[in-house]
């Protein structure tokens, strides 16, 4: 590669249309250029949950919008870009077929080579794009969506999953808890806000597969719990679920965010000890939590350990990550776009899968 190489990435997997441009050099880390984001939050909300099929046709209405928009930002246009990446996997069939669609067809027009990303490694590279970027090799704390996993990560590609959740994930806890505290969809958010008013230990809830000798999760025991805990409260107090005192609420949201942290906190630490690095990455959007961050820190600090994370507009899914991987991919010599415009998309789609 004998210059910089203009890359435009497309993040559509769920419920965000992602748009960026990142330049990538010949050494060194790429460059944002510019990124936009539009979720769809508002317009799930009445559902309680992402509609599959709304989602993919909000991503059409936004995706072309948002890349002209970040073409002006950035102060370029199409003709600049060397390279079109897209999120090919995991995610919604649907909503992920509009980004390869949209990112195939524009390489084919620009006759521009077009790259394939795996969301969780634009997660997982996303620190890179920090003012703090780690260093190879390092342990990462993947907590985004419906994926909880602790990784060896000895540089791009090169990925040994430690221990991953069994069931539910540390984000699905915070939404479902949340969903049954109340709390208006997507929870997660608002639980950890309540939870800064509320006591901790108020209600001892469990903390799965804290002792388990591994590197695993399980969250889905400490949903029920909470669940039974709600009960209990409601029945002690005369009263609906929904019609707590917000004291009541705040402490259980705070129980129950306590309960999440210290599992991936301890475990994180565990998986440092037992592979005798220094240093931890975390990423997705749970790593935007704010207890997470300050016990990590904590903790951290005590063991003398570096501890870095993406900067917070980067914990939610967006462009930026996405451009960055498929950037990071380049540069190292590990993968070439692809100049046949023919796509698929992997709706499942194992990280420690994805070779090189």
């Amino acid at each position: 590669m004998a210059k910089n190489v203009c890359v435009l990435g497309i993040e559509s997997s769920c419920d965000e249309t992602g748009v960026a441009l990142v330049d990538m050099p010949v050494q060194g880390l790429p460059v944002l250029l510019a990124h936009a984001l539009y979720s769809q939050i508002e317009m799930h909300q009445a559902y309680g949950g992402v509609v599959p099929e709304l989602a993919s046709r909000d991503h059409i209405r936004r995706v072309l919008p948002l890349t002209q928009q970040v073409l002006e930002e950035a102060g370029r246009t199409l003709a600049d870009v060397d390279v079109v990446a897209f999120t090919r996997g995991p995610g919604l069939a649907g909503a992920l077929l509009v980004g390869a669609g949209v990112a195939c067809a524009l390489g084919a027009a620009l006759g521009k080579p077009v790259l394939g990303v795996h969301h969780l490694e634009g997660h997982l590279l996303s620190p890179f794009l920090s003012t703090d970027p780690p260093q190879f090799p390092f342990v990462a704390l993947l907590v985004s969506g419906g994926h909880t996993q602790l990784m060896r990560v000895d540089g791009v590609g090169r990925y040994q999953i430690l221990g991953e959740t069994i069931d539910d994930a540390a984000g699905e806890a915070f939404d479902k808890s949340a969903k049954l505290l109340g709390l208006a969809y997507p929870g997660g958010q608002a639980l950890s806000k309540l939870a800064e008013q509320g006591n901790p230990k108020a209600f001892k809830l469990p903390r799965p597969l804290l002792h388990s000798g591994d590197l695993d999760f399980s969250f889905a025991g400490l949903k029920t719990a909470v669940m039974v805990q709600v009960g209990k409260c409601a029945q002690a107090q005369g009263c609906a679920a929904q019609d707590l005192p917000p004291a009541t609420l705040a402490d259980l949201a705070a129980s129950t965010q306590a309960a999440i942290v210290e599992v991936l906190v301890k475990k994180s630490l565990t998986a440092l000890d037992q592979t005798g690095l220094e240093r931890l990455v975390v990423a997705g959007g749970v790593g935007a939590n704010r207890a997470l961050r300050e016990q990590l820190n904590a903790e951290c600090a005590r063991l003398a350990t570096r501890v870095h994370y993406p900067e917070l507009y980067l914990c939610t899914d967006n462009g930026a990550m996405i451009a960055m991987a498929a950037a990071m991919r380049l540069q190292s010599g590990q993968q070439t776009a692809n100049e046949n415009y023919a796509f698929d998309v992997k709706p499942r789609w194992p990280l420690d899968s994805i070779g090189v």
